[in-house]
């Protein structure tokens, strides 16, 4: 009972170590879009530039990320998790004394996507060893809620810091946090042994560790987790484009309806930290949900409100500013919803030993699509507006229409999924 009662209480201190440094360590990640008003003005950056910017930042994510899924089934996760986290903070800070144009934004950009990019799948792989799978999706779906939360704190800090002290202190005070968020991992965070246990959740026809060995990854085949994977490259299509350019569109929505330029920036900075933020509790909550629903339901239900809802979202530009939060609103909560979820399936149709390297290689897939998403909006927003500033764009529809129809891909794959034996492993039977 006391042994319990020890590792109960040290899995709570690193669960809450973890939420706290990863609010604090993804800042940077949104910060140039919170400033671009200030940025693409101050280097004169057109809407390819702005999304070749954006895309340059995956790049870098992608490069390093199934790398250290790999690594993360071989060495100390808190050391990378640690490392990464600094890397990002001063490559982050880097920015304001070394961005000189479009080609330095690009390169500092891609560094800092690269030091973020070692993250995130490590931790989930630290969670997933701690948490067994009755508690996964929660665990998991809390830590994707506090990126989210960390996003939207770096829309909101940047912009408001801005308005006062000028883009480089928004920069700044947005890098801080994450060197904050190193210290923070190195004095609470431990690693866990593997531990192969079989999934345990209440449930009606748990799997048994027979036949979970058959059937899980890699012995079991890689069905089950080929089609989960693909379902998270249609979220991850619509997820980041979708964060990086809600913020210049409100910017763009609020300057129609003959708001300042400075308000306008500060406005939409705001709002679209507000949106990023709603995704925080929808990450837990319906993380927590997929527990007692079920994996491919939870999956379904989210992918198609959020993708069904970016149909509409670029077309109300022009119209009231309140009909166009409701909707991004909507979408802020549903796109994000689900993340979580495509990892806690995956570990669960996989054995243990390689929960890193199958994180890792999902992750390296879906994000490799936001490299192009991105970078393939902000195309489609200079052919219908031509070569303006993204805020000054009057043509949203198509971009976001764009967004939509890859979004569906995830919906779609969990009607693939039920129907293959290895989703049974899923949240204990519940798929």
């Amino acid at each position: 009972m006391i042994k319990n009662e020890k590792d109960n209480r040290k899995k709570n201190i690193i669960f809450w170590a973890m939420i706290a440094s990863m609010v604090l360590g993804y800042m940077p990640w949104y910060n140039f879009s919170a400033l671009l008003g200030y940025i693409a003005k101050e280097y004169a950056l057109s809407s390819s530039d702005t999304g070749a910017i954006l895309s340059s930042f995956q790049v870098g994510y992608v490069i390093i990320v199934g790398v250290t899924g790999w690594l993360a089934d071989k060495i100390s996760l808190k050391k990378i998790i640690f490392w990464a986290t600094l890397l990002t903070g001063i490559s982050a800070m880097a920015f304001v004394w070394l961005a000189n144009g479009r080609n330095s934004i690009l390169i500092l950009r891609l560094l800092t996507g690269l030091s973020a990019g070692a993250i995130y799948v490590p931790g989930m792989t630290l969670l997933s060893r701690w948490f067994p799978p009755n508690e996964r999706g929660k665990a998991l779906g809390a830590y994707t809620g506090a990126l989210v939360a960390s996003y939207a704190g770096g829309y909101v800090v940047a912009s408001w810091i801005a308005s006062f002290g000028g883009w480089r202190a928004g920069i700044i005070w947005t890098s801080i946090p994450a060197l904050i968020a190193a210290v923070i991992i190195w004095v609470f965070v431990e690693d866990r042994d593997i531990d192969p246990e079989i999934p345990e959740a209440d449930s009606p026809d748990p799997p048994d560790q027979k036949d979970f060995q058959q059937l899980a990854a890699p012995s079991g085949g890689f069905a089950g987790p080929n089609i989960i994977t693909a379902g998270y490259v249609g979220h991850m299509w619509e997820l980041y484009a979708f964060w990086g350019w809600i913020g210049p569109f409100l910017v763009a929505s609020a300057m129609a309806t003959g708001m300042s330029s400075m308000d306008a920036i500060n406005w939409g900075g705001t709002f679209a930290a507000g949106i990023i933020l709603i995704g925080a509790p929808a990450s837990w909550i319906w993380g927590k949900m997929a527990d007692r629903l079920g994996r491919t339901k939870s999956i379904f239900i989210a992918g198609s409100f959020s993708a069904l809802a970016e149909f509409f979202l670029g077309y109300l530009f022009g119209h009231s500013l309140a009909v166009i939060l409701i909707f991004s609103a909507w979408i802020g909560f549903w796109v994000i919803a689900d993340s979580a979820i495509f990892k806690a399936g995956l570990t669960e149709m996989i054995n243990p030993r390689y929960h890193g390297t199958f994180l890792g290689l999902q992750s390296l897939i879906g994000f490799g699509v936001t490299i192009l998403s991105p970078f393939i909006f902000g195309r489609i927003l200079e052919i219908y507006n031509g070569t303006v500033p993204p805020t000054e764009a009057t043509i949203w529809g198509p971009g976001f229409l764009m967004l939509g129809l890859g979004g569906l891909l995830a919906p779609l794959s969990m009607i693939f999924l039920r129907k293959h034996k290895q989703s049974v492993l899923m949240a204990g039977g519940k798929k």
